[in-house]
Parts: structure tokens; C-alpha cells; sequence
């Protein structure tokens, strides 16, 4: 197994005490794994809580920090935390305002972050949620009911965290974030499958010279597998199937985002193609974001993300943001 690790058991808590060399803007929990920004609970502030497994950084710890999340719950690799973790990460941010928890559609992070909810709520602080579920690409998956929650998740934390920053009420934070996912489409494509540290080997049959359409961000299978395409013609593909099922009508932020063994140079190429769709499509472009930010462990691939902005939604994306994984504007 070529794995840059110590053992399997201790992958995420590994990354976690890293994490925190590294970020001193940052307070980490290595033990109870939650990572809070250090000047929580920010007064007045609606406090913004998400997670998931680990295996998709820099989502969601490395998206912590002013103009995005309050704190984020890391899991075992490709597996849910706990709820007592999203609780303890609920406590440690409110100041009074309230906590949006920001939940991808998979079935233990909806379970979990319910039963969180009513851990906090017991205690007396007042939780909203909003559920991602942006995949087109199937629907009722392998590990889902209804949608898969992918790129779009990184639209919603960063406009929603922009409205929590400028003092937004909770309501309001809210609506902006299931807006934010209304308004947003994803696909994803494999080019290989990913290798789980416990696992040590691929989780799926990828041939040599095949790939899958419209994998998931687990590596669940898509919507069917075939010979190897070029960029233009993935990109046909990808960009295709999120319009058939949002036509687009705004201007649309982009995502082109790597599934972790992706290079850049790639990236870019996949991304002029992406563009040029969409501009033989009359979709005009308001913003692109290029790189790994959802990810799957080792998978190569990529995974393009649509979302339709009004001036509202476009002005609270491009409000400053400082995190380890997305920062511009402080």
C-alpha cells in the first residue's frame, strides 16, 4: 500500500494534529474531532456547523474561517461523524444567534445531523439546517435517498458563511443557503477508482481505458461506464446533463473541481471546455473556481458545479473569505 501514513487507524487523527501545526488561526480537537475558528463564538453571529467523512479535503475542515464555517466535524474516512461530535461543534460556536448546520444528502450525515440537532436544541440553542443534494447524475444511490450532495457544497458554505458574516439573521442566512442549492447542479466523472487506507486497494473496477459518468464522491457508481472520452467530449457530457435539468437563465458561478488525483494542468483543460459549452450554450459566466475541493481520496476525475447567482448572491460570493482551503478579499 503506498500511502503517505502511519497506519490506517490513525489516518484522521494524523491529518487533524497536522491541521493544527499548520493553522493557529484554527483550534483543533484532535480528540473529539471538531475544528472551531479560534475567535468563536463570534458575538452576534449566526454560527455556520458542517461535516462529513474524511477523504474529501479540503472539505469541510479547510473551509473553517471568517466567511465560511464556524466549525466543521470530521469522520472516519468516507464515514459520517457522530452526532455528539456536531453537537459539542454547535456549542463551541453559538453566541446566541443561532447555527446553521449545512448537511450533505447522505444517509448518516441527514440521520446524524438530526439527532444533533436535537442534542443542541436541548441545550437551548437554536438550530436551522439546509440539506445539499446538487448531483444529477442519479438519483437514490448507493449510500443516499434522492440526490447526492457534491460541489454545490462548497457554493453554500461559502455565500451562506458570507451572509453570517455581515450579521444576517439566521432566517435569512437560512434562505440564502437553500437558495444556493436550489440554484446549483453538479456531475462528476472517475477516471480511476480511489483506494480507502483501511481498504488498501481500489474501491471499484475501473478498467484501463474506461471511465465512469456520473460517479459519486464515495465512488458510487454512475449513470454507466464507457471507453475513454476525451476532455471535450466529458465536458459535453458533464455540462449537457446539469442544463437538461436546470436551464439556465443567470449567470452562473462554475466549479471545475478535481476528485484529488487530478493535476491542475488537466483542471485548466477541462475548464476551457467546460467554458466553451457554455458558451455555445449562451450560459454566461459570472465566476470560475479551478481545483481540488471535494474530493475523493486518490480518484482522478473531476466534477463540474453550476450555480445561477442574482447580484445578491454574486456580491456575497465575492465578499472576502479566509479559510486554509479558499481565501481572497482579507
Amino acid at each position: 500500500m503506498r500511502m503517505l501514513i502511519n497506519v490506517p487507524e490513525t489516518v484522521v487523527a494524523d491529518a487533524l494534529r497536522g491541521m493544527a501545526a499548520a493553522h493557529p488561526d484554527l483550534s483543533v480537537d484532535v480528540e473529539n474531532r471538531v475544528v472551531v475558528r479560534r475567535d468563536a463564538p463570534v458575538s452576534g453571529k449566526v454560527a455556520l456547523v458542517s461535516g462529513g467523512g474524511s477523504g474529501h479535503e479540503p472539505l469541510h475542515g479547510g473551509f473553517v474561517g471568517p466567511g465560511m464555517l464556524s466549525a466543521a466535524c470530521p469522520g472516519e474516512v468516507f464515514t459520517s461523524p457522530v452526532p455528539d461530535q456536531m453537537a459539542r461543534a454547535a456549542a463551541a460556536v453559538d453566541s446566541g444567534a443561532g447555527v446553521l448546520f449545512v448537511v450533505k444528502n447522505y444517509t448518516g450525515d441527514v440521520l446524524n445531523f438530526d439527532m444533533a440537532a436535537e442534542l443542541a436544541e436541548d441545550e437551548g440553542i437554536q438550530i436551522a439546517k439546509v440539506l445539499v443534494d446538487d448531483d444529477v447524475a442519479v438519483t437514490d444511490s448507493l449510500y443516499t435517498a434522492g440526490r447526492r450532495g457534491t460541489g454545490a457544497t462548497l457554493f453554500v458554505e461559502k455565500i451562506a458563511g458570507a451572509a453570517a458574516e455581515e450579521g444576517q439573521p439566521l432566517e435569512r442566512v437560512q434562505s440564502v443557503a437553500r437558495q444556493v442549492n436550489e440554484n446549483s447542479r453538479s456531475f462528476g466523472v472517475a477516471l480511476s477508482a480511489c483506494t480507502t487506507p483501511a481498504k488498501g486497494s481500489p474501491t471499484f473496477d475501473l478498467p484501463v481505458g474506461e471511465l465512469e459518468l456520473g460517479i459519486g464522491i464515495h465512488g458510487e457508481p454512475g449513470r454507466e461506464r464507457r471507453a475513454m472520452m476525451t476532455s471535450g467530449e466529458i465536458a459535453d457530457y458533464a455540462v449537457h446533463a446539469i442544463l437538461e435539468d436546470m436551464p439556465p437563465r443567470d449567470p452562473v458561478l462554475v466549479l471545475v473541481n478535481g476528485m484529488g488525483a487530478t493535476p491542475l494542468l488537466e483542471l485548466y483543460g477541462f475548464n476551457a471546455e467546460v467554458q466553451r459549452v457554455l458558451g455555445e450554450r449562451g450560459v454566461a459566466v459570472a465566476r470560475t473556481l479551478v481545483g481540488n475541493y471535494v474530493t475523493s481520496l486518490d480518484m482522478a476525475g473531476a466534477s463540474v458545479t453550476l450555480c445561477r447567482v442574482d447580484e445578491e448572491l454574486l456580491r456575497l460570493w465575492d465578499a472576502p473569505v479566509k479559510t486554509a482551503g479558499l481565501r481572497w478579499g482579507m
